[in-house]
C-alpha cells in the first residue's frame, strides 16, 4: 500500500494533457432531466453505519449504496446509457423505441459499463458490441447477452479488449462509447461522466453534514473524477478527497507523481473493475485540480473488507468496497490522511454482488 500527496492540487495546468481535454462537468441538472422520464429511475440510499464507524475510529461513516441502480446494480448505470438517451433525444423522434435504429454502439468493458451499454442501446433500438477480455468471467456476458448485446471476447486485458473495439467501429464507422477518454477522445466520455453526477449530486442532498474525508475508488477514474468535481462544486476545499486504486494498476497515482499520464503496467487484481493500467485523461484532468490523496490498496485488503461489509448486510465486490476499505489501512496511513475520531466519512459502495 502505498499513499501520495497531491502536489498538482488546486492547479489548472500543471498536469500535462492535450489542451482540448475538458475539466468534468459539474451540471447535474443535464442527466436529472432526462431521468425524470425513466421509470426504473429512483434515488440511492445513503446508509450511516455506525458499527463500521467505530470499528474504525471515526465518528459517522455515510456509504453511498448504488448496489441497486436502476435494476442494473451500479453507479455506471448512469453512463452510457445517459449518453443514448441523449442521442436519441436529440432525433426529435416521436417514437424513442426506435429512435436510433440502425446505429451500433460498440464498447470494451470489465464489468457494469457493458451491461449500461446494451441497457441504453436496446431501449432505443440500437444494436450494441461488448468486448470482454479473457479475464472476465463468462457469466458477466450471458448477462450481457440478456440485455441483446453482442459479446465478443478478444485481448488478455480491458486495455487489449478496447483496442479492438475501437478498431472495429473505426472499421465500420459503429459508435465508440468508451468509459475511458483520451487525445482527440473526450466528447462521448465526457458526457457520461455527467451521467454520474446524478448519485453525486442525490448524495450531497442526503448528507446530513458536510464530510471531513471523501474515499472514492478509480479504475479509469470516471467516477472519482466526476464525483470529485461536483463535490468541491458543492462543498470547496472542506472535504479531504482522497482516490483508491489496487497495488496492481496505480494509473491515476503513478500519473499524478509523474505529472502526465503513464501506463501503470502490473498484476491483475481481485478489483478487477478498478483493474485499468492507463488512466481516462478527463479523469486525471479533474482529479490533478480536485484530489489530495491517492492511495493504493492490496487485493488481501480489498476481501477482508468486502467481507466485513457482507455480514454488514451490503455485499458487493472487491472493487464497489475499495474506497471504504481505506478505512482499514494501517494507523500510520491513516494518520496521514488526516482521519481521527472527530471525522465524517463519505464513500460509495459502487455495486452490487452480481
Amino acid at each position: 500500500m502505498k499513499l501520495v500527496k497531491n502536489l498538482l492540487r488546486g492547479s489548472q495546468t500543471s498536469i500535462v494533457v492535450d489542451a482540448n481535454i475538458p475539466f468534468p462537468s459539474v451540471h447535474a441538472e443535464k442527466p436529472a432531466d432526462l431521468l425524470v422520464h425513466c421509470p426504473s429511475h429512483q434515488a440511492t440510499q445513503l446508509k450511516q453505519s455506525g458499527c463500521l464507524a467505530t470499528e474504525t475510529d471515526i465518528r459517522s461513516l455515510f456509504i453511498k449504496d448504488e448496489s441497486t441502480r436502476m435494476g442494473l446494480g451500479s453507479f455506471k448505470a448512469l453512463g452510457a446509457a445517459y449518453v443514448i438517451a441523449h442521442a436519441a433525444a436529440e432525433t426529435g423522434s416521436e417514437n424513442m423505441s426506435a429512435a436510433l435504429k440502425g446505429q451500433t454502439y460498440v464498447t470494451a468493458s470489465a464489468g457494469n459499463h457493458g451491461l449500461s451499454v446494451a441497457a441504453g442501446a436496446a431501449i432505443f433500438g440500437a444494436n450494441s458490441i461488448i468486448f470482454l477480455s479473457q479475464t472476465v468471467p463468462s457469466a458477466f456476458a450471458d448477462r450481457l447477452r440478456d440485455k441483446g448485446a453482442e459479446v465478443r471476447v478478444e485481448g488478455d486485458d480491458y486495455e487489449a479488449s478496447m483496442q479492438a473495439a475501437a478498431q472495429l467501429a473505426e472499421d465500420q464507422g459503429f459508435i465508440l462509447l468508451s468509459d475511458s477518454s483520451w487525445a482527440g477522445y473526450y466528447e462521448l466520455p465526457h458526457r457520461l461522466m455527467e451521467g454520474y453526477l446524478v448519485a453525486a449530486k442525490e448524495s450531497v442532498d442526503q448528507i446530513p453534514e458536510i464530510p471531513s474525508h471523501i474515499f472514492l475508488q478509480a479504475g479509469v477514474g470516471g467516477l472519482a473524477g466526476a464525483f470529485a468535481a461536483f463535490y468541491r462544486e458543492a462543498w470547496g476545499d472542506a472535504p479531504t478527497i482522497t482516490v483508491v486504486e489496487p497495488d496492481a494498476a496505480p494509473a491515476l497515482q503513478a500519473s499524478i507523481e509523474a505529472g502526465k499520464s503513464v501506463f501503470a503496467d502490473g498484476p491483475v487484481s481481485n478489483m478487477g473493475r478498478l483493474d485499468c493500467k492507463e488512466p481516462s485523461l478527463i479523469a486525471l484532468k479533474g482529479l490533478a485540480r480536485d484530489a489530495d490523496y491517492f492511495l493504493t490498496i492490496s487485493d488481501d485488503l480489498a476481501t477482508q473488507v468486502l467481507n466485513r461489509l457482507g455480514e454488514e448486510g451490503m455485499p458487493s465486490s472487491q472493487s464497489g468496497i475499495a474506497g471504504i476499505a481505506a478505512l482499514y489501512t494501517d494507523d500510520g496511513l491513516k494518520k496521514a490522511m488526516g482521519l481521527e475520531d472527530t471525522s465524517v466519512v463519505l464513500s460509495i459502495l459502487s455495486e452490487g454482488d452480481d
